[in-house]
């Protein structure tokens, strides 16, 4: 019979689909890209067919009929499944595994792709009839239910911004309850729109606008190249208004969860309409409803963080990457893809704009755009009054110092604080102490599954192992010698805080790390606070780096940056000088000057001199240099192929196997490839297991990846694959 056998993919680690029979009821209804449950061995899982045919190069006896169609409906349309099918050849990524990683959790369970109910909240009667008056000492609750008396809220929005507790306190108070809705589509959103406090944009501005606007239906990539504070979100939300005036949809993609909610406020502000937010603090049902409605072609906007490039859409004219620099973009197990690059797949596939926004553009978006890939816009001004940081450094050599602090710097937070302003503390370190030593015979406490210290955490009173997880008491003596003369070594974001509140007893210090905001609504909460200037020093990890607007923010410290001068990553130097800068963009934002003073025993380090003196795009265009003359990407490509097992020798003999295999690969028109390794990862062990990595280089993107797929095979079943846990990574971003 014509069509009767499905090809479905699976979620299994192997790099094919598999043949299933297709019941004569389902032969002409069943559709490529739906669902079905079918058995595999001894389990029952679900798959997407992939597609149809009539004959298989199996014996028809031997196959298996599907258990159950799912989807009257394909889940995956066909222009989302040809992206999926190129990510899957692209990363070298079981197919399978690639189409379940673009579909909500509870559609990968097998449950219906039905409209879920989702949870709202809104004023009781006696809560509409409530004297806010009444909850002025309770100031959050006193918001919510403001906010209330103007009509019900989705959890999910308010989540952000108000902890568990709040709702707990109004609802005990009979002045707010809960109930289940499903959202009634509409995709009439268009007409709904209403642009409120658009200002005028400056000259920069309005010329990035204006090329923008010109090139609105066909594909191309903008790199906006943005000083902190420029105005960029600005230049998004005026280049997306005569798309959205047409009915036509956009994304926008975040690096950080922390930067959903302010995002999302603007541009609801600015149009008035609803707008999806898609990240993985939300619950299942939150994202199935999301995921369903954009693809229906019921919401206008959508803004997420990485995975949201995978949403469909009723009609896609515009997708938005914020922070296109970030790291985050990239994921770092299963399929390890690069949100960006997949965005300009889709946006190319879609013959669409795409607009890349940074203050400080990754080296592979400048090498394209100098390459006139990319179309490159500057704005080298800050928006409004705001003027441009003043960088300091300050040598610690020889120096006296306070909780790592030099007397200099303490005197500059003394002075910016008496100046009525708040003053921002960078240490990229949380815990109280990088390690914990004894006095007596020098033993550091090392974690068993990893040989690396444990991280100490004083007010938890546990040791914390960092790149495992692992964590046990804090001991009162040696494990070597039994000596009870063991102190902290080095110093975390919770001894600064520490340090800190002892110094300026006066001010409101506040530590933001993953540590104390482990609750999103916690984050949000302390954001509002500082905002509103509750708090005058804030002291922080990376967390505080990334896009925040602190208006009353004039000084940045930065506490010690000589870690990542040395690093044996080529990219340290990038990710420090991105970081520096991203730091230093938080400091001067409004009318007031801000300044930035760098801690350092190496003041006069080339890298330091040259991101401060000459700023980040010549920096970059330096080390774009270097990376050619080291022939480094951009201007080659590179894969990673990463091994581990509990037994060293297995991981290292799997890699050197390989390795010989590949410099014995012959290569097409003359391309050369390197493989270079075995080598340790810079963290040998980690969870027990010793971890090993090969590295393959080559000028040409295709020759390595043709040399790659020539290998999987005999990698997969290689002798020593089932002892060793092994991976491909494509575009490696990180060699941890």
């Amino acid at each position: 019979m014509a069509n009767s056998i499905l090809e479905v993919a699976l979620p299994v680690p192997m790099r094919r689909v598999f043949d299933y029979l297709c019941p004569e009821s389902l032969c002409d209804v069943i559709n490529i890209g739906s669902r079905v449950a079918v058995s595999f061995g001894h389990r029952q899982l679900i798959g997407i067919v992939v597609a149809t045919k009539s004959e298989s190069e199996w014996q028809i006896d031997k196959l298996k009929p599907i258990r159950k169609l799912l989807d009257d409906e394909p889940v995956i349309d066909e222009a989302l499944f040809t992206l999926l099918n190129w990510a899957s050849k692209y990363y070298h990524h079981p197919i399978g595994e690639v189409l379940t990683t673009a579909i909500p959790a509870r559609l990968r369970k097998g449950e219906a792709n039905e409209r879920p109910g989702l949870t709202y909240w809104q004023a009781t009667d006696e809560g509409m009839s409530a004297d806010l008056d009444s909850l002025k000492r309770a100031a959050k609750q006193q918001q919510l239910l403001q906010k209330l008396q103007q009509g019900r809220q989705p959890e999910s929005l308010l989540r952000e911004h108000y902890s568990p507790q709040i709702f707990t306190g109004l609802r005990k108070k009979a002045f707010i309850e809960s109930l289940q809705v499903i959202p009634a589509l509409s995709c009439d959103w268009a007409q709904h729109i209403e642009v409120s406090d658009k200002p005028f944009a400056s000259k920069e501005q309005a010329v990035v606008i204006s090329a923008l606007k010109q090139q609105t239906q066909q594909f191309s990539v903008s790199l906006i190249e943005g000083v902190t504070g420029s105005g960029k979100t600005e230049v998004y939300l005026q280049a997306i208004e005569p798309i959205l005036m047409q009915g036509v949809q956009v994304l926008v993609l975040v690096p950080e969860i922390g930067l959903t909610p302010q995002t999302v406020s603007r541009f609801q502000h600015r149009f008035q309409i609803e707008v999806g937010v898609l990240h993985s603090g939300m619950t299942d049902n939150e994202r199935l409803s999301v995921w369903q409605r954009a693809k229906a072609g019921d919401l206008g906007i959508v803004i997420g963080t990485r995975s949201a490039v995978f949403t469909p859409f009723n009609k896609l004219g515009m997708i938005i990457i914020d922070e296109e620099h970030d790291s985050s973009y990239k994921q770092a197990d299963g399929l390890r893809y690069h949100a960006r690059d997949m965005a300009v797949m889709r946006a190319k596939q879609l013959n669409i704009p795409l607009l890349l926004g940074s203050a400080t553009p990754s080296l592979e978006s400048l090498h394209n755009a100098r390459q006139k890939r990319y179309r490159h816009f500057q704005l080298h001004q800050r928006a409004g009054n705001a003027l441009h940081t003043h960088f300091h450094t300050l040598d610690l050599r020889q120096q006296p110092l306070q909780f790592g602090l030099a007397p200099g710097t303490i005197k500059q937070i003394r002075h910016h604080l008496e100046q009525g302003n708040q003053v921002l503390i960078f240490l990229n370190r949380r815990g109280y102490a990088p390690a914990l030593l004894c006095h007596e015979c020098g033993h550091v406490e090392l974690c068993g599954h990893c040989e690396r210290p444990y991280t100490m955490h004083k007010q938890m009173n546990q040791l914390h192992c960092h790149h495992c997880g692992h964590s046990k008491g804090l001991p009162r003596q040696c494990s070597e010698c039994h000596s009870k003369d063991i102190a902290p070594l080095g110093m975390g974001t919770e001894q600064l805080e520490q340090g800190i509140q002892q110094m300026f007893p006066q001010y409101s210090a506040i530590r933001i790390d993953s540590d104390t905001m482990r609750a999103k609504s916690r984050l949000n909460q302390i954001l509002d606070d500082i905002q509103s200037g509750e708090h005058q020093l804030l002291i922080g990890t990376q967390i505080l780096a990334k896009g925040h607007h602190f208006p009353n923010v004039t000084l940045v410290v930065v506490v010690d940056i000589d870690g990542a001068l040395f690093s044996a990553d080529y990219r340290s130097a990038e990710q420090l000088a991105q970081l520096i800068t991203q730091i230093a963009g938080r400091a001067g934002r409004a009318s007031k000057p801000g300044e930035m003073w760098l801690q350092s025993h190496h003041p006069g380090h080339p890298l330091i001199e040259d991101l401060l003196h000459n700023g980040y795009g010549h920096f970059a265009r330096q080390l774009l240099l270097e990376r050619q003359h080291a022939n480094l990407p951009p201007f080659s490509y590179q894969v990673l192929i990463r091994a581990e097992s509990a037994e060293k020798q297995a991981a290292y003999d799997f890699l050197l196997s390989l390795c010989r295999s590949f410099r014995e690969t012959p290569l097409q028109d003359q391309a050369t490839l390197q493989a270079i390794g075995p080598l340790p990862a810079l963290l040998e062990k980690r969870q027990g297991r010793y971890r090993f990595q090969l590295i393959l280089q080559s000028q040409g993107r295709a020759p390595l990846h043709e040399a790659l797929q020539r290998q999987l095979a005999m990698m997969e079943s290689h002798p020593l694959a089932s002892k060793v846990r092994w991976s491909v990574d494509i575009d490696p971003q990180e060699f941890y």
